[in-house]
């Protein structure tokens, strides 16, 4: 058998659906003005490198992670205010434990339902676990379609529902009353509504608030944040926040040290210097209030209202101008999204990640140039 046969041959053993599929693609953004996947634009202060430094040099690598990252949970209950009753999972990354809860509840048959557009990863792991994908679109305006949102809970009956709050990419925070419109719908045929607050640290609500007020009706419902946004997106931490007979079952399924002593060190170690996160984000918020004044007076640019460390904005022209124009940022050297062919509402819209003052500033320059 020769080295190609060979090759086609296990090959052939990968499922076949996943070798239809593209692999995630990473932009290469090596000296570029990096605006393209909503990471915190800051980073630590030189003393604050070196603490981190000396802390990272003295944790047990030839060990497993133990208790370290009970540790971490801990902090993270206090961060977050966890409400009586309930527990936390750890992930690495939201991304790992959205493949774990379509690993936990998948049922032949069963439906994962989601409002579209929105985050890849809910339908990607869906197909991966072999469960079907129900995407329902936004409005126009990106609002939640709750007729259309609470038709599809019926039909389908979804073993999970995923909430995006704010959303990504369109960046807005759904209205509480449609969220709570959907959730009562889920709850009453039995199924998981998972609030993913992602951009949570720049949002002016918090869906947790909600639980607390009114345990009852969120019963369902399971918080999930990441650290990305926090700040440390190279960590790699995200948690799952639901009442703790859930956790312990969701747990099952969690691989043995998912995460790793180095990243609970970091993760502890910002939680320590949880106001220097907090600063950032604020300067973040800032920018974004002035980014969204700014972007409002270019002529053929639309910018939507934003909850999150991004803006979404609409190009006006030929089909293809978010293309261009993607294209001219990137030859002037700034890296953004265009987000204009993941789903037909998002057509002609790029994705702006929230930088710092320069490169805020920088990216400006380049879509005025480039428009």
């Amino acid at each position: 058998m020769t080295d190609a046969a060979k090759v086609a041959t296990t090959t052939a053993r990968i499922r076949p659906d996943v070798q239809a599929m593209h692999a995630y693609k990473v932009q290469d953004a090596k000296g570029m003005v990096k605006l393209d996947a909503m990471e915190n634009p800051y980073t630590l202060a030189p003393e604050l490198q070196a603490a981190l430094g000396a802390r990272l040099g003295a944790v047990a690598l030839n060990r497993y992670p133990a208790n370290r990252i009970d540790d971490l949970k801990q902090a993270l209950a206090q961060y977050t205010g966890l409400p009586d009753g309930y527990g936390l999972m750890l992930g690495n990354g939201s991304d790992e434990l959205i493949s774990l809860l379509a690993l936990a509840c998948y049922q032949p048959g069963g439906v994962v339902l989601a409002p579209e557009p929105g985050f890849v990863m809910y339908s990607l792991s869906a197909q991966l676990q072999r469960l079907k994908f129900v995407g329902v679109p936004l409005t126009a305006d990106f609002a939640l379609d709750v007729p259309a949102m609470l038709a599809a809970i019926a039909e389908h009956k979804p073993i999970i529902v995923y909430l995006a709050y704010p959303n990504n990419p369109t960046a807005n925070a759904w209205s509480a009353s449609a969220m709570r419109e959907v959730i009562a719908a889920a709850a009453n045929v039995g199924t998981l509504v998972v609030v993913d607050e992602a951009y949570q640290p720049f949002a002016s609500h918090t869906w947790l608030d909600e639980i607390k007020a009114q345990p009852t009706q969120n019963a369902s419902v399971l918080l999930m944040r990441t650290l990305s946004k926090f700040g440390l997106a190279g960590v790699r931490i995200g948690y799952l926040v639901a009442p703790v007979p859930l956790i312990e079952q969701l747990d099952k399924v969690r691989p043995p040290y998912n995460v790793s002593v180095l990243n609970a060190e970091c993760a502890l170690f910002a939680l320590e210097h949880a106001a220097v996160f907090a600063e950032q984000a604020h300067k973040i918020r800032s920018q974004r209030t002035m980014l969204l004044k700014k972007l409002q007076m270019l002529p053929g640019v639309t910018p939507y209202p934003s909850e999150a460390n991004m803006v979404l904005v609409r190009l006006a022209g030929d089909a293809d101008k978010a293309g261009q124009v993607f294209e001219a940022m990137k030859a002037r050297g700034v890296l953004v999204k265009n987000v204009s062919t993941m789903h037909p509402l998002l057509a002609n819209c790029l994705r702006l990640t929230i930088g710092s003052t320069d490169e805020n500033a920088q990216m400006l320059s380049a879509l005025k140039a480039s428009l």
